[in-house]
């Protein structure tokens, strides 16, 4: 089935490995929104956390396009850390030579519930989340939190499910006309539903900071909202 982009997936079957790569960066803008406005707005949240000798991590780092934009913006902060971590191989090859040249981005193939974290004063997932089991979601808040320092922030956005179904419905319904505007086919959109059975799971608004609740934070804010996507802001 193709899904935009060159992109071929099977039903329920989507994954980043393969020949994903080449074409996501052009793929995800024009499937998720305000996808470089958000890149923006984490990089302005981050100079209130990100401190000259700070440790930094991007769970999900794909391409290495926000840790770069993340390390240019504290340029002047050459001992501050940037760590992308991603499973899949492909992805940080890009992110690899995407961010060459900058020395203090680190970028590793592993997994976020097995990596040895440090101790950090800024964790961000930008849409990644959403793609990790359910069952381990909750492992996965309680080790960030644990991991970060006082005062740290994670910085997660994801998808979001409507709160019953009716708001579901529109939500549904405008997001397939945001992407039917951006030049997504109506076989494109349907059949990038069906790769995503099973695979890409949101949780409602709720859901996430109830993950975030339980984990520990109690600061917490919403720091970006489009139908059915939202950024969050949690303080250690």
């Amino acid at each position: 089935m193709k899904v935009g982009q060159g992109i071929e997936t099977a039903r329920a079957d989507w994954s980043f490995e393969g020949d994903v790569a080449d074409t996501f960066v052009e793929h995800v803008r024009k499937s998720v929104p305000l996808y470089d406005e958000g890149h923006e707005l984490v990089c302005g949240y981050s100079d209130y956390f990100v401190h000259a000798d700070s440790v930094c991590y991007e769970i999900g780092v794909s391409t290495g396009q926000l840790i770069r934009r993340l390390a240019e913006h504290h340029v002047h902060k050459p001992r501050a850390r940037w760590i992308g971590i991603d499973p899949v191989e492909p992805m940080v090859g890009k992110a690899r030579a995407h961010c060459a040249g900058i020395p203090n981005i680190e970028l590793v193939v592993g997994d976020a519930l097995e990596y040895e974290w440090e101790k950090a004063d800024l964790f961000v997932s930008y849409y990644c989340v959403q793609f990790i089991p359910p069952r381990h979601r909750q492992e996965l808040i309680n080790r960030i939190y644990e991991r970060l320092n006082w005062g740290g922030a994670f910085l997660l956005f994801e998808k979001v499910r409507g709160p019953d179904a009716r708001f579901q419905d529109i939500a549904v319904s405008l997001y397939n006309d945001f992407k039917a505007k951006n030049g997504f086919s109506a076989d494109e959109i349907l059949n990038k539903t069906s790769s995503l059975k099973g695979v890409l799971e949101p949780f409602s608004t709720e859901g996430n900071l109830g993950l975030l609740r339980r984990a520990g934070f109690t600061d917490i804010t919403t720091v970006m909202k489009w139908i059915c996507f939202e950024g969050f802001l949690a303080i250690k």
